[in-house]
Order: structure tokens, then C-alpha cells, then sequence
């Protein structure tokens, strides 16, 4: 006699079509998106799109901010406990921080 299971497999291995793993027919390569050039983007601060020319405009007053970048000293303690968590989890891996 046939187990359940077994008849259970074989209907369902001759009903799954063989051909799922292979990417549609109208799908682009890989290859070929790579190969495109961007030429819009989208501006790091409302999302807006922009132009090729616009983007990089907005790249350079960016990078030329006279503000030096600041964190707030209770993160930077924080990061800096967490470094130190790290190195005793990485010498003492088993004790309990």
C-alpha cells in the first residue's frame, strides 16, 4: 500500500513547473543595468529629483559646509562604551556584560 505521503509527493513534484527558478523573458540582464548611466538622482535631504547638474551642485555645498559635524557628548559616550564592550566581548567572550 502507498503511504500518503509519499503519493502526496509525487503529485505535487509533477505539478510544480520546472522552469520557476529562471527570471522572465522580458526582465533586463544584469549586465546591461550596470552598464546604463545615471543620469537623475534624488536629493539627500527632501528626496526631491534632480538633475545630473543639480546633484552636483548640491554634492559640492554639502562637502564645502563650514560646520564641522557634531555628536551629542552623551552618544559619543555611549559609542565609546560600546567600543570598550566589544574589546571584552572579543578577549572574554563568555563573561556575562
Amino acid at each position: 500500500m502507498i503511504k500518503p505521503f509519499f503519493l502526496f509527493f509525487l503529485i505535487t513534484v509533477q505539478t510544480v513547473p520546472s522552469v520557476l527558478a529562471l527570471p522572465p523573458a522580458d526582465d533586463i540582464p544584469e549586465e546591461v543595468l550596470r552598464t546604463e548611466i545615471i543620469i537623475e538622482g534624488r536629493s539627500p535631504i527632501d528626496g526631491k529629483p534632480l538633475s545630473a547638474a543639480e546633484y552636483a551642485l548640491l554634492e559640492e555645498q554639502l562637502a564645502q559646509s563650514p560646520y564641522a559635524p557634531t555628536i551629542d557628548p552623551k552618544i559619543r559616550h555611549l559609542i565609546f562604551l560600546l567600543r570598550i564592550r566589544k574589546v571584552i566581548k572579543t578577549v572574554v567572550p563568555f563573561f556575562p556584560i
